[in-house]
C-alpha cells in the first residue's frame, strides 16, 4: 500500500507594518492566484500561490490582526497550519502533491486580541427600508476576510469511480416501475411574471410515493403554432424547509418546467402549512434530514434519491408530450442538488440535448466519505446507483454538458469529485468552468475575469 504523505510545502511570508482606524477590512477580500492555471499542474510539480488583500479602506493597525492559514490535500485533510501577523501585504507560498488530486489552501484574517475570525460589518445605507432589509439579509450569516482555494495536480488522470455491477439492470427495473404509471398531468393556471408567457402549477403522476410537482411556463407565441425548446429546472438541497416557491421569471423563448425535489403538494392544489410541516417530518429518517440516513440508504430501492430520480425522468417524459415542444431541443439545468439532478437527467436515457450542471453535488461519494469530513452523505454501497459520476458515464455524445461552476475551494462538492465527473463524460462535447477561490455559496468579486474554461 502506498504511504500517504503531506504535500511538500514551503512558506514565504512578507509583511510591512502600518497603522489605521477601525473598519478598514469591511469591504476587503483575499484574492488568490497561482503562477499557472490552477488545475494544470502535474504530480510532483510545485504550485506557487500569491494571496493579496483587495478592497482595503486604509492601512492595517499594527498588531491588530493575524492571518491563520492551513494547507491540506485530498489524502490528508488534517494537513498543516500556521498563524502570522497580518498587515495587508501579499503572502506567497508553494505546495505540491505527488499523485493526482487537489491541494486545498485556506486563509482567514483573525482578531489578534480574541483569536476569532474577523467578521465584516454592513457598510450600506440603513436610513431607508431597503437599506434596513439589505442589512438584515447581510447579517443572516457572518462575512469573513478569507481565501479558500487550491490547485489540481494531474487531474486528467483522476479515474471515474467504480459502480455497482448491475447498475444498468437496476435502472432498467426502475424504468419498468415508471412505465406502469401513465403520463397524466393536472394543471392549474397561475400568475406569470412575464407578459409574454403563461404559467401553470402542475402535478404529474409518477412511480414512487409522490408525484412530480412544480411550475410550467410556456411562451404565449405557442398559441400561434410556434414550437419551442423545453427545459427542466431542478432545485438545490432544501433541508427541512419544504416551502413551495414559484420561479421568479418565465422565458419568452423556452418551455420551462421547474420542479421541486420532493413532489410536495402545491398551494394551487390545496396545500396548507400543515402539509408543509407533515412533509418535513415524513422525509426524515432515523432523525436525519432527507437522503442522509445510512440505514435507509442500504437498500437502493428505498433510498430517498430513488423517488427523486424517477421524478426527474418522469418530468422529462412529460415535457416531450407537450404539443408546444419543437421535438428536438431538450435541456436540463440546476445547481448543487439541482446539478446532481441535471446529471441524472442527462444520463437517464430521455434524450436530453444540453445539460447545465453547476457545483454538482454527490460526485464520487465513496472517496469523499473516506477521505474528508463534513456535509457529505455517509457512504453505503447502494449510493453507487445514484452517484453523479456513474450517471455521467451514460450521457450520450449527442448531449452537450457544461459544468457551469466548479469551485476549487468548494468542499461541499469537492473539486476532485467534479474532476472525476468531467472525466467520466466520454463525449468531447463538454465544458467545465473552474473558479479559483470559490466555495459552494461564494465566488470572488472578480471571478468573471479569472475563471479557467476547459473544453474538448
Amino acid at each position: 500500500m502506498k504511504k500517504h504523505t503531506l504535500p511538500v510545502l514551503s512558506l514565504f511570508l512578507a509583511f510591512a507594518a502600518a497603522t489605521a482606524g477601525a473598519g478598514v477590512l469591511d469591504k476587503a477580500w483575499i484574492k488568490g492566484v497561482t503562477d499557472r492555471a490552477p488545475i494544470f499542474y502535474a504530480p510532483g510539480e510545485t504550485a506557487v500561490f500569491t494571496l493579496s488583500v483587495e478592497g482595503l479602506e486604509g492601512p492595517i493597525p499594527h498588531g491588530a490582526y493575524n492571518l491563520w492559514w492551513k494547507i491540506s490535500d485530498d489524502y490528508d485533510e488534517k494537513g498543516r497550519e500556521g498563524r502570522q501577523p497580518f498587515t495587508g501585504e501579499p503572502v506567497e507560498f508553494s505546495a505540491t502533491l505527488d499523485r493526482p488530486g487537489f491541494v486545498r489552501v485556506q486563509a482567514f484574517v483573525e482578531d489578534a486580541a480574541t483569536g476569532k475570525r474577523y467578521t465584516k460589518k454592513f457598510t450600506g445605507d440603513t436610513t431607508t427600508p431597503e437599506g434596513q432589509k439589505a442589512m438584515n439579509e447581510f447579517e443572516k450569516k457572518p462575512h469573513y476576510v478569507f481565501f479558500d482555494g487550491g490547485a489540481g495536480f494531474g487531474i486528467d488522470a483522476l479515474d471515474p469511480v467504480g459502480e455497482p455491477s448491475d447498475f444498468d439492470e437496476f435502472w432498467a427495473k426502475q424504468a419498468e416501475r415508471l412505465d406502469k404509471v401513465p403520463i397524466k398531468a393536472d394543471l392549474v393556471e397561475t400568475d406569470c411574471p412575464n407578459p409574454n408567457a403563461r404559467r401553470w402549477a402542475v402535478r404529474i403522476d409518477c412511480a414512487g410515493l409522490r408525484p412530480v410537482t412544480g411550475y410550467l411556463s410556456i411562451p404565449k407565441a405557442a398559441d400561434d403554432g410556434r414550437k419551442f425548446p423545453a427545459r427542466l429546472e431542478t432545485h438545490g438541497y432544501s433541508g427541512d424547509r419544504f416551502t413551495p416557491s414559484k420561479p421568479g421569471s418565465a422565458s419568452s423563448g423556452e418551455i420551462v418546467l421547474n420542479i421541486n425535489a420532493h413532489g410536495m403538494k402545491l398551494p394551487e392544489f390545496g396545500a396548507t402549512e400543515a402539509d408543509r410541516k407533515a412533509l418535513s417530518w415524513e422525509v426524515r429518517s432515523n432523525g436525519r434530514s432527507y437522503a442522509f440516513d445510512p440505514e435507509q440508504n442500504k437498500d437502493p430501492e428505498v433510498a430517498y434519491f430513488n423517488g427523486m430520480v424517477l421524478r426527474v425522468k418522469r418530468a422529462l417524459q412529460y415535457l416531450k408530450t407537450l404539443p408546444q415542444w419543437n421535438g428536438a431541443d431538450l435541456y436540463a439545468s440546476g445547481g448543487s442538488q439541482g446539478g446532481l439532478q441535471t446529471i441524472w437527467a442527462a444520463g437517464c436515457g430521455e434524450g436530453v440535448t444540453k445539460a447545465f450542471s453547476g457545483i454538482t453535488w454527490c460526485c464520487d461519494m465513496q472517496f469523499t466519505g473516506e477521505h474528508r469530513h463534513g456535509w457529505y452523505i455517509p457512504w453505503t454501497d447502494a449510493m453507487g446507483y445514484y452517484d453523479a459520476v456513474n450517471f455521467a458515464k451514460r450521457i450520450p455524445p449527442s448531449c452537450f454538458v457544461e459544468i457551469t461552476r466548479a469551485g476549487i475551494g468548494d468542499y461541499t462538492c469537492p473539486p476532485t469529485g467534479l474532476a472525476k465527473l468531467y472525466n467520466a463524460i466520454h463525449s468531447g462535447n463538454k465544458k467545465v468552468r473552474w473558479v479559483q477561490g470559490s466555495q459552494h455559496g461564494y465566488t470572488p468579486p472578480d471571478y468573471e475575469g479569472r475563471d479557467t474554461i476547459l473544453a474538448e
